[in-house]
């Protein structure tokens, strides 16, 4: 009689414990796809005419030596903060 008990009698129940990698994966994939739509919407939205982006490269267009001057002594000046 003793020879009828089995050795894992619940091993079927460790296996569902574990979740399958490819439903992380999964996940982790639409989280990152998640983010990247608002970041590009929220680009997009920033692009449209008259908002900040816009101005920007529509300042750098028209004096791009000028706009990089600008954005190297921003550099500096936070660089000389830390």
């Amino acid at each position: 009689m003793s020879d009828d008990i089995p050795l894992a009698p619940f091993a079927h129940e460790s296996l569902d414990s574990v979740p399958e990698p490819e439903s992380i994966i999964a996940e982790g994939s639409e989280a990152v796809k998640g983010t990247v739509h608002r970041v590009a919407g929220a680009i997009e939205a920033g692009r449209r005419p008259g908002m900040p982006l816009s101005i920007l490269s529509n300042i750098a267009r028209e004096a791009p030596l000028a706009s990089l001057l600008v954005a190297f002594l921003l550099g500096i000046a936070i660089a000389r903060r830390r």
